[in-house]
């Protein structure tokens, strides 16, 4: 881990230690971070499916580090993509009475019963990186529209003219359709307007997998003889898929393709002009303000009244300061809800600015420079 990292879990460890101590006010807010140990708080986590590779390198170590830290208690489950068990798993959860639930839901409707369920067992929840529609959870995320925005930019860059096939996340995940109107904001809807692109395929992805993904590609290239100029894929895993059916037809390398989350394939494709930009969301900065948000709830701070931790780095720190935000969406019924949020800043990185996960020590320069050719600056 590096030292930014470390120093941010003492920090808040700092901030547990003196909330242990009487304060001005006494009020739960200015405890921020507070002192879990002094509660004997327990965080539950419920994963939607553990095994995609950000979760175990990024999310949860960075989170467990904090609350462990703060002397809070850490459990998790995996649902293993399933709806049915990840349902059973936020109600064992409620049986186990932890204090806090960081959810990562498969799907945010068929959760919701799952979710009212810790509401009346008086649980807070934390609807972690995916939107759930409801004033009782507290929404942590990237600015999830704007990696839409920055894909398409960066495309449109690349690409100002041409056919252009839309891969899209899973259909129950709301950040599918924020990306899908982020592109929209960033160029694409007057591109097509203007008549100098035409997107010739789009689809959702099961699961946002990897051969879906594929399936979808192979699909797109069919319909249209492969006649294919860019390809904005909503996520790293899915990306991966849609190389490999661009090289199964010779296009790997000439159709520039999008994706986010800086898995190291992904920017190793980016290095080596496989993929044209990673939507990198440092997702130690995402696990780190779960964890600090979560050991505020252990001491009872209200929603609102909630913060970011005060030292994360420019490339990720909320553009709107460490206050929670109100978040205003609609529920199921499409009734109007305000959730209050903390939102993330995600960063474009292609081969220009490759260097930047690289110093920040997100992924090793061998690793990511594998391959690639020798007029990339990063790998230099």
């Amino acid at each position: 881990m590096s030292l930014r990292r470390v120093a941010a879990i003492l920090s808040v460890l700092a901030i547990a230690l003196a909330a242990c101590q009487p304060s001005a006010s006494g009020s739960p807010a200015e405890s921020a971070a507070g002192s879990a140990a002094a509660v004997d708080c327990t965080v539950g986590v419920s994963w939607n499916n553990y095994q995609q590779e950000r979760w175990a390198k990024a999310d949860e170590p960075a989170m467990q580090e904090v609350i462990e830290a703060a002397g809070a208690g850490y459990t998790r489950t995996d649902a293993q993509d399933s709806e049915e068990q990840q349902i059973a798993d936020v109600e064992s959860l409620i049986n186990q009475e932890v204090d806090v639930i960081i959810l990562l839901a498969k799907s945010t409707t068929s959760i919701l019963p799952a979710v009212q369920a810790a509401k009346d067992a008086d649980i807070p929840i934390i609807g972690y990186d995916r939107l759930i529609a409801d004033d009782g959870v507290f929404y942590i995320t990237f600015d999830n529209a704007g990696v839409g925005r920055f894909m398409a930019e960066a495309m449109l860059e690349a690409v100002p003219t041409g056919n252009y096939v839309v891969i899209k996340g899973h259909p129950d995940d709301p950040n599918a359709d924020f990306l899908r109107a982020g592109m929209d904001e960033g160029g694409l809807a007057d591109a097509v307007a203007a008549g100098d692109v035409e997107i010739v395929f789009e689809e959702y992805t099961d699961t946002w997998s990897t051969e879906n993904a594929q399936a979808n590609m192979e699909t797109a290239l069919q319909e249209n003889n492969n006649e294919v100029d860019a390809v904005l894929s909503e996520n790293d895993s899915m990306a991966i898929g849609v190389v490999a059916a661009l090289a199964d037809q010779g296009l790997d390398g000439v159709v520039p393709v999008s994706g986010q989350d800086g898995d190291a394939a992904n920017l190793n494709n980016v290095a080596r002009g496989l993929q044209l930009v990673d939507v990198w969301k440092d997702a130690f900065g995402l696990g780190q303000t779960a964890g600090y948000v979560a050991v505020q709830l252990c001491q009872g701070v209200a929603f609102e009244d909630i913060t970011a931790p005060d030292d994360l780095g420019d490339h990720v720190a909320p553009e709107a300061g460490t206050a929670a935000q109100p978040f205003d969406t609609e529920n199921e019924a499409g009734e109007a809800v305000t959730v209050q949020s903390i939102t993330l800043k995600p960063t474009p990185v292609t081969q220009e600015n490759l260097n930047l996960p690289i110093d920040l020590g997100w992924i090793e320069k061998d690793v990511a420079c594998d391959g690639a050719e020798a007029d990339v600056a990063a790998c230099q």
